[in-house]
């Protein structure tokens, strides 16, 4: 047993759920000293260039013509989209509660799933929604002294298009695998955060040594690094194994949080954290339930990485 816990694998996992975690006080760093345009448009950058560098030993293959107007859908929302709103949230909302309210993106991702991919919405699912976005209510009332607060719903916002791009993303997953999509879409989302350079550079020139130190972090590690493992593990682990894992990523968040910042969160926030995570995993075990048993084929890719093609990282 322990040396299955060992594994590569499942030590890939871990290294996954522990970096995609420590992402949240990381950028509570980067904050106060770049801004929000600043380390959103560095963090992307550093992460584009060593996803682009590992391209060719990952045998990452050029995107397809068809494919680029969902690439593009995909880079837009959850990558700069996604950067912009909860570095902009978490100015105000603590690293820890952050994780909390992103949690839910699965949510967003199911309702449009059953918008326009003609995907069954069923009473499992709406129960575990309802349940979902009631916890995160319950942690935006948390945050707010009178009523919600702005940047708890702009984190909010930060899930809904993070959730846009697990919609996006499932098209191309087909025929791509998840570390190729993370690519694509990466890639994209920094040319569309080009525009930030102006304020990025100026903030750049002037900010203190932990803050640049922290969007290398967080470029090279929970964005890139991560992105790489994860393929890895979810090639070679159960779906439900590899599902399950990102439900330990707000706990973490939570304790990593505490160590590194010395946060407490508010006994409510974690309420309502506890209930949207339960609202995810009623949705994800019914899709699990009811997912069918074949894999779809990858463009000349093996059963592994077939897989991993089946599950979207979340983009962080």
């Amino acid at each position: 047993m322990s040396a299955r816990i060992a594994s590569p694998r499942f030590l890939a996992l871990v290294g996954t759920v522990v970096l995609w975690a420590s992402a949240f006080p990381a950028i509570r760093v980067g904050i106060d000293g770049l801004g929000v345009a600043a380390l959103s448009l560095l963090r992307l950058l550093i992460a584009a260039g060593a996803l682009l560098a590992v391209a060719p030993f990952a045998k990452v293959r050029l995107p397809r013509r068809g494919d680029l107007p969902l690439i593009t859908l995909c880079g837009a929302t959850g990558m700069t989209a996604y950067q912009v709103l909860l570095n902009w949230g978490e100015v105000h909302v603590e690293a820890g509660t952050a994780s909390l309210l992103i949690a839910i993106a699965p949510v967003f991702s199911v309702l449009l799933g059953s918008l326009f991919l003609g995907e069954r919405l069923t009473r499992s699912i709406v129960v575990g929604s309802v349940v979902a976005l009631t916890g995160a209510a319950v942690v935006c009332l948390a945050e707010g002294t009178s009523g919600f607060s702005v940047s708890a719903l702009v984190i909010l916002a930060a899930a809904l298009v993070q959730g846009v791009y697990h919609f996006a993303s499932k098209p191309l997953l087909r025929h791509r695998t998840g570390l190729e999509v993370a690519t694509y879409a990466m890639v994209a989302g920094t040319v569309f955060a080009l525009p930030l350079v102006p304020a990025a550079w100026h903030a750049a020139v002037h900010a203190p040594a932990a803050a640049l130190a922290s969007a290398a972090y967080l470029g090279l590690l929970p964005s890139a690094l991560g992105f790489v493992i994860w393929a890895y593990a979810v090639a070679r682990l159960p779906l439900a194994v590899s599902t399950a894992a990102l439900y330990l990523v707000p706990p973490v968040a939570l304790i990593v949080s505490f160590v590194w910042l010395a946060e407490v969160p508010r006994p409510i926030a974690l309420v309502g954290g506890a209930i949207s995570v339960a609202g995810v995993i009623l949705i994800s075990r019914h899709k699990q339930s009811h997912s069918p048993p074949d894999v779809p084929a990858v463009d000349g890719a093996g059963p592994a990485a077939q897989q991993a093609a089946t599950v979207p990282a979340p983009a962080r």
